[in-house]
């Protein structure tokens, strides 16, 4: 049973952890003490229904303010297919958390409030999504009950959304009316909304494709694990996570960026040998030769070369309340290597309202989408973005601070 990532995505109050409720409660995916202990609290907060959100607003001050702060996952299945849900925040100062939640997504599940229309947070949410190479787009457009199940006014709203999104390169985009408050189209179908003839949306996400990303062998090295002990003496592996592709005992491997060329003599995972890992799986490699390889470096396939270079071109969002410094120097960290950085340009901003690239002559300031020219101390081993996240992405950080400034895609 394969499993489906999906992020929530869109403004404000636009009913993102009340939709994730009801479709959790809906499927029957929640046990009754947790359906309970949310209807107390419903009551305790003087409201007159049960207030599914929740189910997914973890975190204290989340319930109190009643709104979304952190990344909530949350995981049920259904007799289709698993999966992950990553619940985001809408408020415009949590919009580096919808960056993080939509990151390793499939599908980003973008709702739109049918009173308010599209907003700035959900058009820049959009742009996020397709910046992160998202290929299949949900628009829910929510609260229909509050617009009396208007079908022109959904048609309309609808047909904005698509010319807004018309150049940014999605697979696939679906459109649903739906109600999350009431569960109209979310598991079961409306009486309310007969006109709508597609699918609910847990039809829609049972029925999604997951391509299977193909990609070079790509195994960035976190750790070098050389056990001091009479047994292990002439042990020396290397941990780290399959970024890409497949590697397996026997495979001829070139260390990057020094060039040299070796083969795996062996592969471990939880104590056991294999002949073979894949992407995603942290393993311990061993190579036939005795080479100089330390924390930074990657193996890759010998015949499928990645990128390797100092001068990169990126497109970043900033994430903190510190505008950007022109020409400044942070901490660039890429898989598992770091190096300072210099930023040596920055080409373009996105327009928020258009989603198009225009020159820009202004600050960066926080949730800026720019394009920009970046220059490290030393040579970092990529892929572009569209080929691999895992070794297309990077995050700057400040040196003084050693906080996240900024998370990028190498384009």
């Amino acid at each position: 049973m394969n499993i489906l990532r999906f992020t929530t995505a869109g403004s404000v109050d636009d009913g993102k952890s009340t939709l994730i409720g009801r479709l959790l409660y809906d499927s029957k995916s929640i046990f009754d003490d947790q359906y309970e202990a949310v209807k107390t609290s419903s009551e305790k907060r003087g409201e007159e229904y049960v207030n599914l959100a929740l189910l997914t607003d973890g975190l204290r001050a989340e319930r109190e303010q009643g709104i979304t702060i952190d990344v909530a996952y949350r995981y049920f299945a259904t007799l289709q297919r698993k999966f992950i849900i990553a619940d985001t925040p809408g408020h415009i100062q949590y919009t580096r958390n919808m960056v993080t939640g939509a990151s390793t997504a499939h599908v980003a599940l973008i709702l739109v409030d049918a009173r308010k229309g599209l907003s700035e947070q959900t058009r820049r949410h959009v742009c996020i999504a397709s910046l992160l190479r998202i290929p299949d787009l949900i628009v829910c457009i929510n609260k229909m009950d509050l617009v009396n199940y208007d079908e022109q006014l959904y048609t309309s709203l609808v047909t904005e959304f698509r010319q807004l999104i018309a150049s940014l390169g999605f697979r696939e985009v679906y459109d649903l009316p739906i109600s999350a408050l009431h569960g109209d189209h979310v598991v079961e179908r409306s009486e309310q909304m007969t006109w709508y003839k597609g699918k609910t949306l847990l039809e829609l996400l049972e029925s999604i494709e997951i391509d299977e990303e193909v990609t070079p062998a790509r195994f960035p090295v976190q750790y070098v694990i050389r056990p001091m002990s009479a047994e292990y003496h002439d042990y020396r592996g290397y941990a780290g996570r399959v970024a890409g592709g497949a590697f397996a005992v026997g495979d001829a491997v070139t260390v990057l960026p020094s060039g040299i060329k070796t083969k795996i003599k062996a592969i471990d995972f939880l104590g056991e040998t294999r002949e073979r890992c894949t992407r995603g799986e942290s393993v311990t490699l061993l190579l036939e030769d005795d080479v100089a390889v330390s924390r930074g470096d990657m193996f890759v396939a010998e015949h499928q070369m990645p990128e390797v270079a100092q001068d990169i071109e990126a497109v970043v969002c900033w994430m903190h309340e510190t505008p950007l410094v022109p020409n400044g120097k942070y901490t660039l960290r890429h898989t598992s290597r770091e190096t300072r950085c210099l930023i040596k340009e920055v080409r373009s901003k996105t327009n928020i309202q258009t989603l198009e690239e225009e020159p820009t002559q202004d600050q960066v300031m926080m949730n800026d989408i720019v394009r920009m020219r970046l220059r490290t101390l030393q040579p970092i081993v990529f892929d572009v973005y569209a080929k691999n996240r895992t070794t297309g992405s990077l995050i700057l950080i400040d040196e003084a601070t050693n906080e996240t400034v900024a998370a990028g895609m190498i384009i």
